[in-house]
């Protein structure tokens, strides 16, 4: 790029940016629209060169509104994919990083808690969760500081994208995470007491994984294990039957 289709660039970002900040809901939801139309699955580099190597400060400002909008659902779901473009932006983790910076991983999980917050944008946090929890091991150690906030999404929510969503990223945070491993072992036995058969599916599929990690299981499997393997949906008999080879050896429960 010559010098001076670089300094037209730049004169178009810094427009886009004033617009951004001079403009109302109605605005911002027409460039929010815009903005997926035309950079729905590029890379960090692709959006570097669009916005002039200052992507960040677009990536800033939606964080920003994300927060002190997310409790009026303010065109929350189109600021959600937005920030999904940054996220997933391969090849680099500049935005996470200043994601997580900006406090957007907290406010997540804030949207997540929010009694008014609707079920597809409690599933779009969710998938900007597992995106940041797939970029590593400090990204999940931060998540796991809320783990109670996830695990009720998929104990308590209503549709089954979100409860898959919810049980996708306790499965990620289950993997490359030591410091929470216990944890994430103790709140997937507390989900097997759960009233949904699809939640319940869901976890135990994840915790024989978790479980074949550990030397032994702990005690507290045992009652809500059996409980499942009475259950009258067949699919968490499915689940529960591929751990009923429970074994006592020396007073520990393990696994075979």
């Amino acid at each position: 790029m010559s010098t001076e289709e670089e300094q037209a660039n730049i004169g178009e970002v810094l427009s886009f940016l004033r617009e951004w900040d001079r403009g109302d809901k109605k605005v911002r939801c027409r460039m929010l629209n815009t903005f997926l139309t035309q950079n729905t699955g590029t890379t960090f580099y692709e959006l570097e060169l669009r916005f002039a190597q200052v992507a960040s400060l677009f990536l800033a400002r939606l964080t920003t509104w994300m927060r002190l909008t997310y409790m009026f659902g303010t065109f929350l779901g189109l600021q959600l994919k937005a920030i999904g473009i940054f996220l997933s932006a391969s090849s680099h983790d500049q935005y996470l990083m200043e994601f997580l910076e900006d406090g957007g991983v907290l406010t997540l999980l804030d949207i997540l808690s929010y009694a008014q917050s609707k079920e597809e944008d409690k599933t779009e946090a969710l998938r900007l969760l597992l995106t940041v929890s797939n970029g590593g091991r400090k990204y999940k150690e931060i998540i796991c500081e809320s783990l109670k906030v996830i695990a009720e999404c998929l104990a308590e929510s209503d549709t089954e994208e979100t409860q898959e969503t919810a049980w996708a990223l306790l499965e990620s945070l289950s993997h490359g995470n030591p410091k929470h491993q216990n944890q994430i072992y103790k709140c997937l036995i507390t989900l097997m007491t759960c009233t949904s058969p699809k939640a319940q599916q869901l976890v135990l599929h994840t915790l024989r994984t978790v479980q074949s990690k550990l030397k032994t299981a702990h005690h507290g499997i045992v009652e809500p294990l059996l409980k499942m393997l009475r259950s009258l949906h067949l699919e968490v008999q499915d689940e529960g039957k591929q751990k009923r080879c429970l074994r006592l050896s020396g007073g520990h429960c393990s696994f075979g």
